[in-house]
């Protein structure tokens, strides 16, 4: 979700949904939580118990409404103008965390002199290119104001990062990054240089150009454009500022209302900037949580299924990215100086051991150059707008519907109607398995071509397995009884495949046959497992997928644990290194396995700690609500002991609270980086990077949406639009000409 990610670093829920029980105020926009997430909703209902307000700003009135003590209609797709005008009544009466916005966001970061908004430019931003309908960040000076003594990265001897960031073709562009900017970067990389204004007043400051561009949201014009009372709008401002500060905290939650808007992504993103300016992110009861429609949707884009990305959050390399063509070069351009993404080079490196076992050497760059390559944009319907003109053979679909509920079915429809081959994993007959014989709108089956492969998958009591939920929580999901019939489950499928094709291939040495024929594939049971009645399973060759579970986790390579005869594996991110001596095959879950026995995922103890941290494994670090440096004020104090989270402890000159914190657990929040600092030594603990602190990892900043429309010089929160993401501000004209960025489709990510 590049629209969280633009804000915060992460494109994923802040809190978890049980710490909704702990908020003064929900406001739920873009969601019917009482009926879709029926299980999770009863902690809203635990807040409202407690006396909590439950608001829902809707078009549609719904069992949602009914049980909420607030209800708002709106016009569809007017959610973005409603919360337009929630950021400017902050503003503009004054109703905004003056201390937490100073202290955790970039409120006071000086903006390049040259960038003009939209109502200065009839609609546009600065930087927009008429001729090829893009924006160009360079040329729109949606930096920050750097102040000229900063560090700078090389990609090699004769270019620094910047020059190379700048603009030499499209580098690390792909997807739908591509979308309205076809240049990266726009800023030196001079890390935490950027001139600041604390007074707030300077012209070009972050908060003076976010106060601007919302100002135009007035109650009146809210009421206009959304279609609800200039009363009902006034009440729900007043609520959440009510509701917001250093005794209350108020949390926004929302579902595919939003994120299947076109404007999802910046409507998202002024949620963000919503929250921040409230003080309500990183704190118990406030954040945003994003309701997902599937049980492992997050957990699809963590590891990742998405065309444009590596698990983890590491960006597929691209085929014309000149930075892309070897190992230290992509490390060069895609790691960061200063916070956690310095480590990035341990990150790819241990991947690739994971992937590539031996066969992945420093004297071959760890098989870098086996890893695909994305040249164009592969995501849904651009894919299925290429399968429509006959440019794709054949399909595999598995667990996905597109000629029932895709987008756009009619398009889908086409596509499958000019494949030569399809194959459908599911338990039932869906409508894309028998397209060709039940599409009224299609030609007759003796018309259709393709050749359909119906293979009967398991059902979910008949597999196992993790889930990765909507708050970033990893639980294992046990298998009951073996799959009827023929019936298999994906992992089986898809394993068997893989085995098939590396037999296939056995003894080739053609070069492009090598990455499949030394890609890892070892997941055998050791012995054939038995069911949970105790009798052994039917089914042969199912893989062991702990076994792939303890890969994601990592391990060493060069050091055997006694108990079990295989590689030891690793406790945490931390110990993962960039020489080869360490495999990790999803470097955000590391830590779920850490070792043999103990599968995090697939614990359930339940204790007096509201957290429950024995209960399933939450990335990173079993963090449950993510930025919570943010709930304790810059000295390490929390705000009040009514919402306190976690804190400085003075004598144990440690960190310590109610849950794991995000960051460094001995940085002291007086500690003052030197001024040639690198990695985490950079970065104080007072200062608005503390986003980037230990654990807070930003690695959704790496994903094809908010890659390419965030301004990565500077890693830290963002209260404004402005430098960290175009989208947000691009709905305000119909003249605004250029290309919306889109949320990916779901499972959708960041």
């Amino acid at each position: 979700m590049p629209g969280l990610g633009a804000s915060f670093g992460r494109g994923a829920a802040t809190n978890y949904q049980q710490d909704m029980a702990n908020s003064d105020c929900i406001l739920f926009m873009g969601s019917n939580m009482a009926e879709a997430q029926p299980v999770g909703f009863r902690w809203p209902m635990k807040a409202k118990e407690k006396g909590a307000t439950l608001i829902h700003v809707d078009p549609r009135f719904t069992r949602m409404s009914a049980v909420c003590d607030v209800y708002v209609g709106i016009r569809s797709g007017s959610d973005i103008a409603f919360l337009g005008g929630l950021v400017n009544y902050v503003l503009a009466n004054d109703r905004w965390f003056h201390e937490y916005v100073l202290a955790y966001t970039n409120a006071s970061t000086i903006i390049e002199k040259g960038f003009e908004d939209s109502e200065d430019l009839a609609g546009l931003f600065s930087g927009f290119d008429p001729q090829d309908d893009s924006y160009d960040q360079k040329q729109g000076h949606w930096g920050y104001e750097d102040s000229g003594n900063g560090r700078e990265m090389k990609l090699d001897g004769s270019e620094d990062a910047a020059q190379a960031k700048a603009g030499k073709g499209r580098c690390g562009l792909h997807g739908h990054g591509c979308d309205g900017n076809s240049k990266p970067h726009t800023s030196a990389c001079n890390v935490g240089t950027e001139q600041r204004d604390p007074t707030l007043q300077h012209p070009h400051c972050v908060m003076q150009i976010l106060r601007r561009h919302f100002a135009r949201y007035t109650p009146d014009v809210v009421s206009q454009v959304c279609g609800c009372t200039k009363d009902e709008f006034l009440r729900v401002a007043e609520l959440l500022c009510t509701n917001s500060g250093r005794e209350r905290t108020t949390c926004i939650a929302y579902a595919l209302g939003w994120t299947q808007h076109t404007t999802g992504v910046q409507t998202i993103r002024t949620a963000g900037i919503l929250q921040l300016l409230l003080g309500n992110t990183g704190r118990p009861g406030g954040g945003i949580m994003a309701l997902r429609g599937h049980s492992t949707i997050q957990g699809a884009t963590d590891v990742s299924t998405l065309y444009d990305t590596l698990p983890g959050y590491l960006p597929q390399p691209a085929a014309y990215d000149h930075a892309h063509e070897n190992l230290n070069s992509y490390i060069a351009h895609e790691g960061m100086p200063t916070g956690y993404w310095a480590n990035f080079s341990k990150f790819i490196v241990s991947l690739l051991k994971a992937w590539y076992g031996d066969a992945a050497t420093p004297e071959n760059d760890f098989a870098f150059s086996w890893l695909p390559r994305v040249e164009d944009d592969y995501s849904q319907l651009a894919f299925f707008n290429r399968m429509a003109k006959g440019e794709v053979k054949g399909y595999f679909l598995t667990g996905m519907n597109p000629a029932g509920g895709g987008p756009n079915a009619g398009l889908h429809r086409a596509g499958l109607r000019n494949l030569e081959w399809l194959v459908v994993l599911d338990w039932f007959e869906t409508e894309s398995a028998v397209f060709w014989k039940n599409d009224p709108n299609g030609p007759p089956p003796s018309d259709i071509k393709t050749e359909v492969f119906f293979i009967p998958a398991a059902a979910a009591p008949e597999k196992e397995g993790s889930l990765t939920n909507t708050q970033r929580l990893i639980q294992w999901h046990n298998k009951a009884v073996d799959p009827i019939g023929d019936c298999r489950s994906d992992a089986w499928f898809l394993y068997n495949l893989g085995k098939r094709l590396k037999q296939l291939y056995a003894g080739s040495t053609d070069p492009k046959d090598q990455p499949l024929l030394n890609l890892t594939w070892d997941y055998d049971f050791d012995e054939q497992p038995r069911l949970p009645d105790g009798t052994l399973r039917r089914i042969q060759g199912e893989p062991d997928l702990e076994k792939v579970l303890m890969e994601l986790n990592g391990h060493r390579v060069n050091e055997i644990d006694p108990r079990t005869g295989r590689p030891r594996l690793v406790s945490g991110y931390s110990e993962l290194k960039d020489d080869g001596t360490t495999a990790c095959g999803c470097w955000v879950y590391s830590g779920v396995f850490p070792e043999p026995g103990r599968n995090r995922a697939n614990e359930r103890k339940i204790t007096e700690d509201s957290f429950q941290p024995d209960w399933g494994f939450a990335w990173p670090n079993n963090v449950r609500i993510l930025y919570n440096r943010a709930s304790a004020d810059p000295e390490g104090r929390p705000w009040s002991e009514r919402k306190k989270l976690v804190w400085w402890d003075y004598e144990k000159r440690s960190w310590v609270g109610l849950d794991k914190p995000d960051f460094e657990l001995n940085k002291p929040p007086d500690y003052q980086p030197p001024a040639d600092a690198t990695g985490m030594a950079a970065h104080s603990l007072s200062s608005p990077s503390a986003t980037d602190l230990g654990g807070c990892i930003r690695p959704e900043l790496r994903t094809a949406h908010c890659r390419r429309t965030t301004n990565r010089s500077s890693r830290r929160w963002a209260t404004c639009s402005i430098p960290n993401t175009r989208t947000t501000q691009r709905y305000v004209s119909s003249r605004d000409r250029s290309t919306t960025s889109h949320t990916h489709q779901q499972p959708n990510f960041p």
